[in-house]
């Protein structure tokens, strides 16, 4: 198959596509009770084609919007499908989301129907119908505690699928002549941001937005229609949504939905994914496995992997790009595979990967070099929900820790005075929905995306990312501050999970410090150090000494270099609770939100600018169950030792 495909401009268009000339080829498999089932691309189109019908037959009308809520499952991927075949527009929900976080985007998008996962996305929906009146049918997948549900909105998806089948029967034609009726102007989704600052904005994305961008990466990388894709991550998320629905539909590839989060590792070493994606959290939190692993291993296990590790950050990359490397280093190499590198990518599920991508936050270099030094080919890439993800990627034999690579075939970027980095490309959203001034704002009169991304081109090109041209900032003797680079380097350290820089008109740079609680609780219970939970944990006098040793490499390092040297971490807190989404202090992308935690924690970013040892600190949290309530703490405020510029040691 060719990947441009006559006039398959919309997503349904593809899958008959896809269904007429391969249909006997599995599209789309799910893992249940420890089973993995598959479906066809004709089956898939059947259970679409019903979906379709049965969604029309209760009133989906072209151009309206249908909530999708719930983990990765083929009934919610065949959900977006099917109302695209109705001109109208999914909505995904991220499914960690709190009820009251959802009420906003209901409201804006006029939401009058909804497909969810189970049992807990139809409590939420129900505890926020009063709030949006508009609401009025509700079909769920999986029935597990929903049987004595008697609410007259909600309905089983197999009750929708059967009224579709019936539908469909005495309607030869319907569902083709829908699909044809699309273009690839229409509106395919609309996803709405991470709300870092304030209300949450729909994001209005095209078919032609998405294809494009689709196709852009497919022949980037020669993507075949044999690849194995691991879909894992949100669906509301763009990365996940352009790499595991539309890559799918474009391509042709298999999608493999995983069993629960908690599966995934093993879900991987199953499937085998040869093409992935990941943002740099979950990277981080497969390196601290690891780590974890290799603390409780043998003392020659440790020094086995700590000189083939040595080997491979020195020389692993150089293979990977077919760059010069001595042959005893070669040999070496080879012999690491055998014993360490091999087994260790087998064990993260990567043994087949061809090509892996990183994106939406910037990735520490250490763990960036960390995989490819393994032999993974992991690149980065730079784009947003805004641009279809269609910016910048680094092509092969091109790839560094520090950049973003060049911009794509088709995209125009440009470095403004002020360092934000602006452009325009054929992944370019349509507008914000409903909020003309927002988008004004973002898109000017001559059709260039503001990113709020502050940047610069490097010599050969490549485009390097400092930070949120609004995070970025100066210290108060003038000098630069990115706290975004800061708090990475720190979460290289498999003990920190979290960190959040400050310094921005300040004299000294700052960070207040989250645990990791199974790397720190692993490390603990090793040297018999009892503790009771994460606030005794983070607490103890032995855990601050272990990340005060992570805080000083880091200045160390920060030492080296010209630019930053100034921004050493001079003191830090760890704080008494993990930052969460439902306290409002990540969003549900997990992206600190400084500001509002530089609020909410004004009694800890005091104590830092001051000369106390110690403050008291009490913060409202949400509990599992939905409750709200207050911890109260007393957290140390701890130095760091800093060091002198490199380069006023070598003038000396």
């Amino acid at each position: 198959m060719t990947l441009e495909s006559g006039n398959r401009d919309t997503f349904p268009k593809l899958l008959l596509g896809h269904a007429l000339g391969r249909g006997d080829h599995p599209a789309i498999r799910e893992k249940a009770l420890g089973i993995w089932q598959s479906w066809s691309w004709a089956e898939v189109r059947d259970e679409i084609e019903w979906l379709a019908c049965g969604l029309a037959r209760a009133g989906l009308a072209r151009g309206a919007h249908i909530a999708v809520i719930g983990a990765n499952r083929p009934r919610l991927y065949w959900t977006l499908t099917a109302a695209q075949s109705l001109g109208a527009i999914p909505v995904p929900f991220y499914e960690d989301a709190v009820a009251q976080e959802m009420v906003y985007v209901f409201q804006d998008a006029d939401i009058a129907f909804a497909v969810v996962e189970d049992q807990e996305q139809a409590d939420k929906l129900f505890e926020i119908m009063p709030q949006c009146p508009k609401l009025k049918r509700i079909w769920f997948d999986d029935p597990r505690g929903l049987r004595k549900y008697a609410q007259e909105e909600l309905a089983s998806y197999e009750t929708l699928r059967e009224t579709g089948k019936t539908f469909a029967g005495s309607h030869d034609g319907f569902f083709a002549a829908e699909v044809a009726r699309g273009t690839g102007p229409d509106t395919a989704i609309m996803l709405y941001t991470s709300g870092t600052t304030g209300h949450p904005k729909g994001v209005v994305l095209s078919h032609d937005n998405l294809i494009h961008a689709s196709r852009a990466y497919a022949e980037l990388e020669g993507l075949r229609d044999d690849e194995e894709v691991l879909a894992y991550l949100p669906m509301a998320w763009i990365g996940q949504n352009l790499f595991s629905y539309a890559q799918w539909m474009v391509v042709g590839f298999r999608i493999n939905c995983i069993e629960s989060a908690e599966t995934v590792v093993n879900d991987m070493r199953e499937i085998g994914p040869t093409y992935y994606f990941a943002p740099p959290r979950v990277l981080e939190a497969l390196l601290t496995q690891v780590t974890i692993r290799m603390e409780d291993a043998s003392w020659v296990k440790r020094r086995l992997f700590a000189y083939f590790m040595d080997l491979a950050r020195r020389v692993g990359s150089n293979l990977l790009d077919a760059r010069p490397v001595s042959l005893a280093d070669r040999l070496k190499y080879a012999i690491g595979n055998i014993v360490i590198y091999a087994p260790l990518k087998n064990s993260l599920g990567m043994s087949r990967v061809r090509v892996a991508y990183t994106a939406g936050e910037a990735i520490g270099p250490d763990l960036f070099v960390f995989y490819r030094s393994l032999g993974i080919n992991l690149k980065q890439l730079y784009g947003s929900t805004e641009t279809s993800v269609m910016v910048c990627v680094q092509p092969n034999g091109e790839v560094r820790p520090d950049t973003v690579g060049p911009p794509m075939k088709g995209v125009e970027v440009r470095v403004l005075d002020s360092g934000e980095i602006v452009l325009r490309c054929p992944g370019l959203f349509r507008a914000y929905y409903k909020n003309d001034a927002a988008t004004s704002e973002a898109k000017d009169a001559d059709g260039w995306f503001h990113t709020g991304d502050a940047g610069f081109f490097v010599a050969d090109g490549h485009l390097k990312i400092i930070d949120r041209a609004r995070d970025v900032g100066k210290l108060s003797d003038g000098t630069l501050f990115a706290p975004k680079y800061l708090e990475n380097k720190l979460k290289f350290f498999p003990y920190i999970k979290e960190a959040v820089a400050f310094g921005d008109g300040r004299a000294q740079a700052t960070v207040m410090v989250n645990i990791d609680m199974q790397a720190v609780g692993d490390w603990a219970e090793r040297r018999a150090i009892p503790y009771s939970g994460y606030t005794d944990l983070a607490a103890k006098a032995q855990v601050a000494e272990l990340v005060r040793e992570c805080v000083e490499k880091v200045n160390a390092d920060l030492a080296r270099d010209p630019k930053l040297c100034a921004s050493q971490i001079h003191r830090f807190v760890i704080l008494h609770k993990e930052l969460d989404a439902d306290d409002g202090e990540l969003t549900r992308t997990r992206k600190v939100r400084r500001g509002f935690i530089g609020e909410k924690y004004a009694t800890i970013v005091d104590a830092l600018y001051s000369d106390a040892d110690r403050c008291v600190v009490e913060a409202q949290v949400r509990f599992e169950d939905g409750r709200t309530g207050k911890v109260r703490a007393e957290l140390h405020i701890i130095p760091a030792r800093t060091f002198a510029p490199e380069r006023v040691l070598a003038a000396a």
